[in-house]
């Protein structure tokens, strides 16, 4: 089985693809993404049946999007990659999910994926 995520938005967006099957779940994550991504992605494998050990590889939306939802989602799928030792990808644009499905289908392992912002972090200045 496949993971895809999506957090590059307020709405966290995952999917499953499992041989032919696709399941879609949708999260409005808001400010909680960090306190409930993990315990969000457990329970929708156990709604679908499935445990940390059937998921052979996983795929990461990369950007552009929030600098904070991209920096956790991605935080933690490099986690769950290494710890499991499965490969990650990653992928922009509209085709991000079909991109990542090929490279995984080459045999692509990108190891660690790294967010893209598309553009200079906008860092406001202290006020003292």
């Amino acid at each position: 089985m496949i993971l895809l995520l999506d957090t590059s938005t307020a709405i966290c967006r995952l999917t499953f693809i499992d041989g032919g099957l696709y399941w879609h779940n949708e999260w409005q994550a808001d400010r909680d993404l960090a306190k409930g991504l993990l315990g969000y992605l457990d329970e929708k494998l156990k709604d679908n049946g499935k445990k940390w050990t059937d998921v052979m590889a996983l795929g990461v939306f990369e950007g552009p999007g929030s600098f904070t939802g991209l920096r956790i989602g991605i935080a933690v799928m490099n986690t769950i990659a290494y710890a499991q030792n499965i490969p990650i990808v990653g992928g922009r644009g509209e085709n991000w999910q079909d991109d990542i499905i090929a490279k995984l289908h080459t045999g692509a392992d990108e190891k660690i994926v790294l967010p893209f912002y598309g553009s200079e972090a906008n860092i406001t200045i202290p006020k003292k």
